[in-house]
């Protein structure tokens, strides 16, 4: 499969405001749905099908593979690279906009996805925080420096807000490092693939209250923590003290210095003195 041939066949015009950049090794590919742990019995979600290499690999191993395409220039290009696979199910449209993905599929499931730099973010806060049945596992191939923050840890200069969001439903560790001269067109940055795992206990009671917790902690990322909960929860001084007290925190304690473990002990906390 030529996949720059079929693009440039199709008369494909690159989108920068989808930021398209494809990977066509074959057996990186393969390496990469490999080490996402993809078997024969899986369900896959992709988010951006692209040109459909990954697709491609993908529909080899799993079992179905339902895929998100923004693009719809890019139907005809998936119509000859996906042509010989009858488990693909190619959707079109804005994956931001499709409601809950897990509502789609009748099963556990897996997602495996080369995320556009643009809307990495966006995606993972939808996958964690919107799914009412989270996937098994989240395996994103994304920029290098959103790689370094998923796998942060605490007190370090990129452990933030989505460090600790995702680490309190996954466990993340970095796979495979990618350089950027794999991709076409070639991006301005390097890349890494992250593998999510989800979980067997310890998730926040109330996902939406931590939530509200950690974004709060984070929005002013100097600041002490006693001083961002009064300001993201309009409450006293004396009530925000006396919950980090009573988790064993440091009323003088940013919000960097939290494990997830204690977010989530910090959002129980909270439960009973916020609206």
């Amino acid at each position: 499969m030529d996949v720059k041939s079929t693009l440039i066949k199709n008369d494909f015009k690159f989108q920068k405001r989808y930021g398209q950049n494809f990977i066509t090794d074959k057996n990186f590919l393969v390496s990469v749905v490999d080490k996402s742990g993809v078997t024969a019995d899986d369900t896959v979600v992709e988010i951006g099908a692209g040109a459909g290499t990954l697709t491609a690999a993908l529909a080899s191993k799993a079992k179905k593979v339902i895929a998100y395409e923004i693009d719809g220039h890019l139907k005809p290009v998936l119509e000859e690279t996906l042509g010989e696979f009858d488990n693909v199910e190619i959707v079109f449209g804005d994956f931001m906009k499709s409601g809950d993905v897990s509502e789609r599929v009748a099963e556990n499931y897996k997602v495996v996805a080369n995320l556009p730099y643009y809307i990495t973010t966006p995606v993972l806060f939808k996958l964690i925080e919107e799914t009412s049945v989270k996937p098994l596992s989240i395996s994103v191939m994304v920029q290098k420096e959103v790689a370094d923050r998923l796998c942060a840890k605490e007190g370090s200069k990129d452990y933030g807000a989505l460090t600790v969001t995702a680490g309190a439903f996954y466990e993340a560790k970095k796979i495979i490092d990618v350089n950027r001269t794999m991709f076409y067109p070639v991006p301005n940055v390097d890349s890494a693939v992250v593998l999510m795992t989800r979980r067997e206990g310890g998730a926040p009671e109330n996902p939406a209250l931590f939530s509200r917790v950690v974004r709060a902690a984070f929005a002013m990322r100097r600041k002490m923590l006693v001083n961002n909960l009064m300001a993201s929860f309009a409450l006293p001084r004396e009530t925000c003290e006396k919950v980090l007290e009573g988790c064993g925190l440091s009323i003088t304690v940013r919000g960097e210095a939290l494990s997830r473990e204690e977010f989530v002990a910090l959002a129980t906390s909270l439960r009973g003195v916020v609206r």
